[in-house]
Order: C-alpha cells, then sequence, then structure tokens
C-alpha cells in the first residue's frame, strides 16, 4: 500500500470530527502521487460525498473544462480538499473540522511534494497562510471554481488567476 493510499484508508476510518456521521463518503483526495500540481478545495459538496471523489460535481466539471483549455491532465495533477467530508448543507466548515482534517492535508501535501499548491478559496487560504509545509512551494492562491461559476466577475479574475498554472503543468 502506497503512503497515498494510507492516508486515504485513515481518512475513510476518521473519526476526528462529527462530520463523519452526516456523510455518506469521505472524500480523501485523488491524483499522482508525483504531481507538480496540488489543487486544494476547501471541503467535498453533495456529488463528492456520493462519489467520494473530489471536484466530481459543477464546480469540478467547470474546473475539467478549465484543465482542458490549459492543457492540463487531471490524472498528472493531486486534486483533494481541506476537510474530507461533506459539511451538512453545504455549509463552511467549523474551526474543530478544519483542524481535525488538516494533519491528513499536510501528510498529502508532503508525500506529494508538489512545486505548485493551488488555493480554491478564501476558507482554505485562512487556513493554510503560513503554513511551513508550503514555505519552499509556489502557492497561488484562486478563486473557487464554483463562485467562479456563478459570477462573471469572479470568472474573469479566477481565469486570471489560474492561467499562471498553465506554464507548470
Amino acid at each position: 500500500m502506497s503512503r497515498l493510499e494510507n492516508i486515504a484508508r485513515r481518512i475513510r476510518n476518521c473519526r476526528r470530527c462529527p462530520l463523519f456521521k452526516s456523510a455518506l463518503n469521505a472524500v480523501p483526495g485523488e491524483g499522482s502521487s508525483h504531481a507538480r500540481i496540488f489543487f486544494i478545495g476547501i471541503s467535498p459538496g453533495s456529488t463528492e460525498d456520493k462519489t467520494g471523489r473530489p471536484f466530481s460535481g459543477r464546480a469540478g466539471k467547470f474546473l475539467d473544462s478549465v484543465f482542458k483549455r490549459l492543457k492540463i491532465d487531471r490524472k498528472k495533477v493531486f486534486i483533494t480538499s481541506l476537510v474530507k467530508h461533506h459539511p451538512p448543507n453545504n455549509r463552511v466548515p467549523f474551526k474543530r473540522e478544519v483542524l481535525a482534517c488538516k494533519p491528513f492535508l499536510l501528510e498529502q501535501l508532503k508525500v506529494v511534494n508538489p512545486e505548485v499548491v493551488v488555493v480554491f478559496g478564501r476558507v482554505a487560504q485562512h487556513y493554510l497562510k503560513g503554513e511551513p509545509v508550503l514555505s519552499d512551494k509556489q502557492v497561488i492562491n484562486v478563486v473557487h471554481p464554483a463562485a467562479a461559476m456563478r459570477f462573471p466577475n469572479m470568472r474573469k479574475r479566477f481565469f486570471r488567476e489560474i492561467s499562471v498554472i498553465k506554464k507548470k503543468a
């Protein structure tokens, strides 16, 4: 079993916070263990909760179209989120939930050891700011794909921010 598979197994069995009680599936993340680019969202949505896969809902389909546009192979990157279980009613995760999941994310970052870390949304950006594991990485803070999908002004900003990674893919 690889180190990433071991982390995923531990995430699926995690009981550190109450989110597991209402979630259908944990969403550990997926992608290459040698990814040069590592994407971090906030938390799984309802589709992700059903599938157990990150960014598999509407925002994920939007992200896939962006990957296609930037010629990024989703299988060659790593995609996960700050929180590994779906918060009820798509609410923002509570601080204690983030702190319960954060060690898994930091461990994933150490294992993958990407060159570039793309952080989606202000919540994830807030909790990862100043994190030592990111000190030698290029960190790119980007509008969350769900916001870019819904709001034209956010979409323009999203494309401006994410286009920086095209050279890294």
